[in-house]
């Protein structure tokens, strides 16, 4: 990646070293206990190794995804796939539901004497 400062050609690194990388994820997944959050662990590590918050974060989730084998849209189809058969089942007694108040409603009719 170029960077233009007041005329200079700048060339900037493309990525970071892989044991940078590694360290700093290894950083923020070990000591869970200690942060109050996720997010809380990547700032603080990003700030002690003098990286942006937004590369640890990143660099995090990219390597919870190659732990989990599953990418965050493969886990919500996934998620969307389960709420399916419960849905289906909702609507189903729902229409029996509306089908029972109709023959309630007929058979009430037909034990109620006719009145005068």
């Amino acid at each position: 990646m170029r960077s233009f400062f007041l005329g200079k050609v700048i060339l900037m690194p493309n990525a970071y070293p892989a044991e940078v990388r590694e360290k700093a994820v290894r950083l923020v997944l070990e000591p869970r206990d200690e942060y109050a959050s996720e997010y809380e662990a990547i700032r603080t590590i990003a700030e002690r190794m003098s990286l942006k918050t937004e590369t640890v974060r990143v660099w995090v989730r990219k390597a919870a995804e190659a732990a989990g084998g599953g990418t965050p849209a493969a886990s919500a189809s996934e998620a969307e796939a389960e709420l399916r058969a419960p849905r289906r089942k909702n609507a189903e007694l729902e229409k029996t539901i509306e089908i029972l108040k109709a023959a309630t409603s007929f058979f009430a009719r037909e034990c109620d004497p006719p009145r005068k």
